[in-house]
């Protein structure tokens, strides 16, 4: 069973910022830092310094006890005392045009609102990293199932969604229908050795 090899690479929370003028997405989504500087922090970044409104002033990653990532955050620093309610529109619109999953939140620190935001539901497959046959482990390979998940459920994009854990190696896609996403995985689920007694969950 190979393991997957990606780079962190994304700063974790460079700088503070003051908290009366900022404004945090909390993501539903198990995204790698530097995937997610890519997708969502650099296109608002980009929005908002384009119109002299703000900056992006980094992120952070929410794990579990075990190290799995939960979600991450996206900390906006907006150039005003107060939230323009059509620039927090934009830049929810942006969060949501770049795929933030149900489940995610944006609130402002200063007046302590929150609104729900999101659309796309998630599916996590956990694969049993210890109970099957050492022959499974080495002829098969988890590299090929993240792919054949992303292409069974129409994912096209570069980002790689993914955990190495010490007893289960979990693969994380996003999409229209967490049932939809399901039905399209179940054949391989049924038939690929490494995904004997593998979970499927739903995340968002």
């Amino acid at each position: 069973m190979s393991l997957f090899k990606r780079l962190f690479g994304k700063k974790e929370n460079p700088a503070p910022i003051p908290s009366d003028t900022m404004i945090v997405a909390s993501l539903n989504d198990r995204i790698l830092p530097i995937d997610r500087g890519e997708l969502y922090e650099d296109p608002v970044d980009e929005m908002l310094q384009a119109g002299g409104l703000g900056e992006v002033n980094g992120g952070g990653t929410m794990t579990s006890e075990h190290g799995e990532i939960t979600g991450c955050d996206v900390d906006i620093h907006v150039f005003s005392d107060e939230v323009n309610p059509v620039l927090l529109q934009k830049i929810i619109q942006m969060l949501e045009a770049k795929g933030a999953p149900k489940g995610s939140r944006l609130w402002i620190a200063k007046t302590k609102q929150e609104f729900k935001i999101g659309k796309r539901e998630g599916l996590a497959l956990y694969l049993d990293g210890r109970n099957l046959s050492p022959e499974t482990y080495q002829t098969c390979d988890s590299n090929y199932v993240l792919a054949e998940v992303k292409r069974l459920t129409g994912d096209e994009s570069d980002v790689l969604r993914y955990w190495q854990g010490p007893a289960e190696t979990a693969i994380y896609v996003y999409g229209d229908s967490f049932e939809a996403m399901k039905r399209a995985i179940q054949g391989l689920v049924d038939t690929y050795p490494l995904c004997k007694g593998a979970r499927i969950v739903q995340i968002a």
